[in-house]
């Protein structure tokens, strides 16, 4: 099981000399993978534990608390796809004014040096660090050989002549791409979460659904999803498929963004449960119905293709 590690001022004895990538790692893409492939593969080399290094909450939203959410993956959700990697050390290091503030050598330092006491780590090569961002890829090359920890720098990668990175799986998102956002991602994009209780009027219209926050979040665009689901916690944990609306409800004047999942084939209570969204194909624009009953028409419409799909999808 993977260890979890929130601060690198008291780290204990079995959590120090990882192979560790360092860097946010949001949406865990296939560049990221890459990066961590490579602490892996050092990892096996020095016959240490393989670690990766990230922070929460993410710096962009510690400096900049008010701009649009920007985030593909919350911290659960990353830490999830971290464990599923083979990762045995998450440190997860608390960002906040104190770190923000080390310069580059004391970040080499007291963080990777001396708090962590990693032995070797792997960054991209565009990776900055210190405060302002001051330090490069090649500065933390020479902070090592001085420290005495190795340092790796991974090459960016492409996929279809495009370079791989979170933004552009955004841009995918936004438009209602799915399936090119999991090109770069190397695995669906899911959003993960706590079943929260609705105004319960999917039930009365005959489509009970899982509602989850989407707060601090992409959002990809607003519409109807078919979706693979993952109950991770609870009695009924298993996999379902389902059909899925991320958007604001706009028959109803809610606008509150939301996700809206109706899992296909099931009976029982997911309130408080932990759920794995995936969205595997968009199937149209979010839409403001004349009347309840063309808004069910519709739902029908929508369950029957999501089913199709998902079946071909097998």
């Amino acid at each position: 099981m993977m260890r979890i590690v929130r601060d690198y001022q008291f780290v204990s004895p079995q959590d120090r000399g990882a192979s560790a990538a360092i860097g946010n790692f949001d949406g865990v893409h296939l560049g990221h993978r890459t990066v961590i492939d490579i602490a892996r593969s050092e990892a096996l080399r020095l016959g240490a534990p393989l670690g990766v290094v990230t922070f929460e909450p993410h710096p962009r939203e510690f400096f900049a608390p008010d701009t649009p959410s920007f985030r593909l993956m919350n911290a659960e959700a990353k830490a999830h796809r971290l464990e599923k990697l083979g990762v045995d050390k998450l440190y997860e290091l608390s960002f906040n004014r104190a770190l923000a503030s080390l310069d580059p050598e004391e970040f080499a330092l007291k963080v990777i040096a001396q708090g962590l006491g990693l032995r070797h780590v792997v960054v991209g090569q565009d990776f900055h660090f210190g405060k302002g961002r001051a330090g490069t890829a090649q500065d933390l090359v020479g902070y090592g050989e001085v420290m005495g920890f190795g340092v790796t720098l991974a090459n960016l990668i492409e996929t279809g002549g495009i370079e791989v990175s979170s933004t552009r799986i955004r841009e995918a998102l936004s438009d209602g791409r799915p399936e090119d956002a999991a090109e770069m991602l190397g695995h669906l994009h899911r959003i993960e979460g706590e079943v929260i209780r609705g105004d319960q009027r999917g039930r009365e219209l005959g489509y009970p659904t899982a509602n989850m926050s989407m707060e601090g979040l992409h959002l990809p665009r607003f519409g109807v999803y078919a979706v693979r689901v993952r109950v991770l916690t609870g009695p009924h944990a298993g996999e379902y498929d389902g059909v899925a609306n991320i958007g604001t409800r706009p028959m109803f004047g809610e606008n509150r963004p939301n996700l809206e999942t109706f899992v296909f084939d099931f009976q029982g209570d997911l309130y408080g449960e932990h759920l794995s969204v995936a969205l595997m194909s968009f199937l149209r624009p979010e839409e403001n119905f004349e009347d309840v009953a063309t808004l069910i028409a519709q739902m029908d419409r929508d369950s029957e293709k999501a089913r199709a799909l998902l079946a071909l999808r097998r």
